[in-house]
């Protein structure tokens, strides 16, 4: 089969590179692993009972960074989990692959280095969101606000038990 140039054209746009070097196909959908994290983009995003506009909004998310859950993928659509375990669809566009976490249940003491026994860097609040940076093993590094620290991993919500992360 001789390929024309046109044909060729569409063949490259069929697949597109990705930032983090996974592929975006045509439909939209990705070959990044599922389940996986990512987080809300911007300051409004409407989570749907279903894939497409034509379904109703069931929750409209206002905090930038919250880490939500990517169980699905369908074309455009996201099916998503949040911290609370609401499961609906949002529109890839609203979601970002930064890593972030919801501090769990109380206030948290993180500390200067991977060690209970270091000092304590700053407390953070429950239900903040931060940044995370780096995980391994049963530790996170994470920052808000120009801070920095060492947390369990099992204090906050948005990562998986082992998964390595480098920021």
């Amino acid at each position: 089969m001789k390929k024309t140039p046109k044909l060729l054209f569409l063949v490259a746009l069929a697949v597109v590179a990705t930032a983090a070097g996974a592929a975006e196909f045509a439909d939209g959908t990705t070959d990044l692993p599922k389940p996986r994290f990512v987080s809300v983009k911007g300051g409004s995003a409407m989570m749907r009972s279903g894939p497409g506009e034509r379904f109703p909004i069931l929750w409209e998310y206002k905090r930038v960074g919250l880490p939500m859950e990517i169980l699905k993928e369908y074309e455009i659509w996201r099916q998503v989990r949040d911290p609370d375990g609401t499961i609906g669809w949002m529109n890839k566009a609203l979601l970002t692959g930064r890593r972030t976490g919801l501090v769990r249940d109380q206030q948290r003491l993180l500390y200067v280095a991977p060690d209970m026994k270091s000092r304590i860097a700053w407390r953070v609040a429950p239900n903040a969101v931060v940044n995370i940076t780096l995980c391994e093993d049963i530790w996170c590094r994470v920052s808000k606000d120009g801070k920095s620290g060492y947390i369990l991993r099992g204090q906050m919500w948005g990562t998986y038990t082992r998964e390595k992360i480098e920021g």
